[in-house]
């Protein structure tokens, strides 16, 4: 454990605790009123990204959330391969605002796979309202809809149940009966 100390935009001298290990940097500030700062960033890389970034509270140099950047990427804001936030941007993502390419867990969420309260996807959807070619919420729009509320080419819902979206849906019904 070392301490380093940094110029921080207000000028003053900032004393950052800086623990290295055999795996990564850890870099910690503690404030006056409690709350901390926390950056962890590991030394393996894959494509000039840490494998492993995580970032939590306001960095005391620059007063603001520091992203965390990596192939797994865990903060406040994160961007990654595999991405958890409250927003989070990545291929595998889980946040409030979840932007996923391949599959995003959220309370707004797109990918390819979308499980959240809002889901947006380009194959499947999950949620309470929901887009996509397959979608199951409470409201859904897609070409095989199961909803309380759905519109759609193929829909089962409670003023309709298209043969074809039953058919669809199959699978999910035999796991209940």
């Amino acid at each position: 454990m070392n301490i380093t100390q940094t110029r921080s935009m207000s000028l003053e001298e900032i004393e950052f605790e800086i623990i290295e290990s055999q795996n990564g940097i850890l870099k910690r500030f503690v404030y006056e009123n409690g709350t901390s700062f926390e950056e962890y960033i590991s030394h393996a890389t894959w494509l000039g990204m840490p494998v492993y970034h995580r970032t939590s509270g306001r960095s005391p140099v620059t007063g603001k959330l520091v992203p965390a950047k990596g192939v797994i990427a865990v903060g406040r804001r994160a961007y990654g391969v595999i991405a958890c936030g409250q927003i989070a941007c990545g291929l595998i993502t889980f946040g409030q605002l979840s932007l996923g390419v391949l599959f995003g867990i959220g309370q707004a969420t797109t990918g390819l796979v979308a499980i959240g309260q809002l889901g947006i996807s380009a194959f499947f959807g999950l949620g309470q309202i929901v887009i996509g070619h397959m979608a199951i919420g409470q409201v859904a729009y897609g070409r095989y809809v199961l909803a309380q509320l759905g519109w759609g080419d193929h829909v089962w819902d409670t003023r309709n149940a298209d043969p074809a979206a039953v058919q669809c849906f199959e699978w999910l019904t035999s796991l209940f009966m």
